[in-house]
């Protein structure tokens, strides 16, 4: 425990470094409601919803697209536009657009494909021989397990209005979500985040978001932990710690959203809170045997850059996806996005060369993951200059924690979950606030606003994490024996290795 409070303090003390440069700019904050300028094709995306984007903004201003009663009710002389819709709600399949519908099919194929196989195979190089079919399976199986969570409960818990927290019950089993083909017209249900797309695609979109946050999180307790207990807190973690904050951070009615929190793509969402919950679980599962003494050498590099190459390529949907349109924004978001990584692979691989010597292949897939990450909640935010200084910062800040730090500290984040994907996290989240363009995203940038969701979501998923890892060590234990673990999981947990 004393471990996991100098961690957040550590967090908290970078934080603070950011908070106390930007305290000037505390009075731009934008307003929770405010709206970009509308466009007549496009959802333009509110400045606080994310891959929820474009939804709260955009077709309000198409009576056609809100419900009927809304459209009969509105005066023919009143100026003003009729509401947004709130919720979940059916319409004429003519109001379907095809080219929004079809990247967003591209764009969920694209970030599953960022799990299975590009985070696996990025993390089964990195681990040793005896472990690599376990790491293999965690992603895999995480991947079927969330699926059928977010049907259940997961996706109405965090995308249908409920409390400024939590949303409702009304997708439960996914009651309500409906496709009819009449004989003169085609009825359906969409998002009252993404009114142009149907329901059915936003929802395995978002599906692919809840899937790879978890998965994240396997690369901080590698090589150790109960692939049961892994089952049981992955399914727990979804539903507690991801649902809810997806809500306060893409519900337009969450309490992050409404006081502005500018996150296009999941920057606190995924990452923040992945790398949270992996430190927490590298500190309760402990190191692991011989950490420090033996050497633990990544197996197989090639599959490490096969699958950061993959990761690369399908993050092009999890940002650019983030519009919910096939638009202007997707565009910028997908340019910044390729500009940042560049520089964070660049940054990361001069650094090691000064600090090292030699640039290694590790180290600039790793800055490129780096990145990736730390673009993400900017990228339909910032232009040009954003994002070749987020990924600068983002590569050296990173190659940083993840050796001196970690050093420092002490603590065993076998694949630096925690080092890229929090601390990268926060590097993109704060300074979203500080290149935020108003005239790209429709919103200014305040690091305040920013530095709000990113404690929030390092105390909530932080304190809940650790809750969820005692009480299950509790009941079945969430350490594999020291015989299983020097055996190696692949023989111990699957009965199955790798010649």
């Amino acid at each position: 425990m004393r471990k996991l409070l100098m961690s957040l303090l550590m967090a908290g003390s970078l934080l603070a470094g950011g908070i106390g440069a930007a305290l000037a700019d505390d009075a731009s904050a934008p307003a929770a409601a405010s709206a970009p300028d509308a466009t007549a094709s496009a959802p333009a995306p509110d400045a606080s919803a994310a891959p929820a984007a474009a939804a709260a903004s955009a077709p309000a201003a198409d009576a056609s697209a809100a419900p009927a009663a809304s459209a009969a009710a509105a005066p023919a002389a009143s100026d003003a536009a009729p509401a947004a819709p709130t919720a979940p709600f059916s319409v004429d399949s003519s109001k379907i657009n095809s080219g929004d519908t079809a990247w967003m099919l591209t764009s969920t194929a694209l970030v599953l494909f960022m799990t299975i196989p590009g985070l696996a195979l990025f993390y089964g190089g990195m681990v040793r021989k005896k472990n690599v079919l376990a790491i293999l399976m965690q992603s895999f199986a995480i991947t079927c397990v969330v699926t059928i969570v977010w049907i259940v409960i997961g996706y109405s818990l965090a995308f249908t209005p409920g409390s400024s927290f939590i949303g409702g019950f009304s997708r439960v089993f996914m009651a309500g979500m409906s496709y009819i083909k009449g004989d003169k017209a085609t009825t359906l249900t969409v998002s009252h985040l993404a009114p142009t797309i149907p329901e059915t695609v936003y929802c395995v979109y978002q599906m692919t978001f809840a899937i790879i946050t978890p998965a994240l999180i396997t690369g901080a307790f590698a090589d150790r932990m109960k692939f049961s207990a892994m089952l049981v807190f992955m399914t727990l973690w979804s539903i507690i710690v991801y649902s809810p904050i997806a809500h306060m951070v893409w519900e337009p009615t969450g309490w992050l959203a409404s006081a502005g929190i500018l996150d296009f793509a999941g920057g606190t969402v995924v990452h923040i809170n992945a790398g949270i919950a992996a430190l927490v679980c590298a500190l309760v599962l402990g190191k692991r045997i011989g950490y420090g003494k033996e050497a633990m050498a990544p197996h197989n590099l090639t599959l490490t850059l096969i699958g950061g190459a993959m990761l690369w390529v399908g993050w092009f949907g999890f940002n650019a996806g983030s519009a919910v349109a096939a638009d202007g924004r997707a565009g910028f978001a997908m340019f910044a996005t390729q500009v940042a990584t560049a520089a964070a692979a660049l940054a990361w691989m001069f650094a090691e060369w000064a600090a090292k010597g030699k640039p290694s292949v590790l180290g600039i897939v790793s800055g490129a993951v780096a990145g990736l990450v730390a673009i993400t909640p900017a990228s339909g935010f910032v232009g040009t200059l954003g994002s070749l200084v987020i990924g600068i910062v983002a590569g050296v800040v990173c190659f940083w924690s993840a050796t001196w730090l970690k050093h420092k500290l002490g603590y065993d984040d076998s694949l630096d979950a925690f080092g890229v994907h929090c601390i990268g996290g926060i590097v993109g989240a704060l300074l979203t606030g500080v290149f935020a363009v108003k005239d790209i995203g429709g919103a200014d940038g305040s690091v305040i606003l920013q530095a709000k969701g990113v404690l929030t979501t390092l105390i909530y998923s932080g304190v809940v994490s650790y809750i969820l890892l005692k009480i299950i060590d509790m009941v079945m234990g969430i350490r594999v024996t020291e015989e299983q673990e020097r055996e190696g999981l692949d023989v111990s947990l699957h009965g199955e290795h790798v010649e």
